[in-house]
């Protein structure tokens, strides 16, 4: 049992697909100062399923967005493979956020123009990249979306609009897909597909998946959970069940027990 208020260092694995050092991310000056991440250091490996969770407020979102190069940070690195992206320029940033990593946000961010199959290979054409047809239909063939490629977002589900979004993540055989919260907008149903394929992603292809959620079923998909709190990682449980993520949830924010 750690102290009260202590940090919870989690060390990197051996092979790490992304992982942040001594990660502070500050909003504001002055009185207004807000610190989002306090010093975080944490490793994600590389072929594993993770889940940050935490209150409102814990810092997970900024987490994800600052390991994905979506947003700076303030002080300490984040590593993705070998690369430090802080030390990229912003042109760099967008290359390797469009070839290396892979997305699935809430709101889905289809192109309602467009087809799902075209929804699904839209970052492959603005790379000017072919798609690797066997991968591509590999991954279609997954999703379940074989009989629905000519359709356009407002002509499917909710469920169907967030797997063609994970599609389109894993289309380019990213080293990394971060899942911002990606059942958020829909049923149980269409969650447990939505779950099942990030996790088959994982189990059948070796792909590396960070998800944020607050949800416990959701977690229970992953094989890591991440807890933070107040900027800070307080705890870690890994083969999670739904029950096992809501008991830790119940623990006092300042605990930090590492499971």
């Amino acid at each position: 049992m750690s102290s009260v208020g202590a940090v919870v260092r989690v060390e990197p694995p051996l092979e790490a697909a992304a992982r942040a050092e001594d990660l502070v991310k500050t909003y504001g000056r002055g009185d207004a100062r807000v610190i989002a991440l306090d010093g975080v250091s944490v490793s994600f490996a590389r072929g594993e399923f993770s889940a940050i969770m935490g209150p409102s407020g814990s810092g997970k979102s900024t987490l994800m967005h600052c390991l994905a190069g979506l947003d700076s940070v303030t002080s300490g690195r984040v590593v993705i493979g070998t690369q430090d992206i802080t030390a990229m320029r912003d042109k760099e940033l967008t290359r390797l956020r469009r070839d290396r990593v892979g997305f699935v946000f809430q709101s889905f961010n289809l192109v309602p123009t467009l087809t799902a199959l075209e929804n699904i290979t839209l970052p492959l054409d603005i790379a000017g990249r072919r798609p690797d047809r066997a991968w591509l239909d590999t991954v279609i063939d997954t999703v379940g979306l074989g009989d629905r490629l000519g359709h356009k977002p407002n002509e499917l589900s909710g469920g169907q609009q967030q797997r063609v979004a994970c599609a389109r993540a894993l289309a380019s055989r990213p080293e990394i897909v971060f899942a911002d919260e990606p059942t958020g907008n829909l049923d149980s149903h269409a969650s447990a597909e939505v779950l099942d394929f990030l996790r088959r992603s994982v189990r059948e292809f070796g792909q590396t998946v960070v998800m944020v959620t607050h949800d416990p079923l959701a977690a229970a998909y992953s094989d890591r959970v991440v807890f933070l709190a107040d900027g800070r990682i307080v705890d870690e449980l890994r083969a999670p069940t739904a029950e096992r993520v809501l008991e830790r949830m119940k623990i006092p924010r300042q605990a930090g027990r590492k499971a």
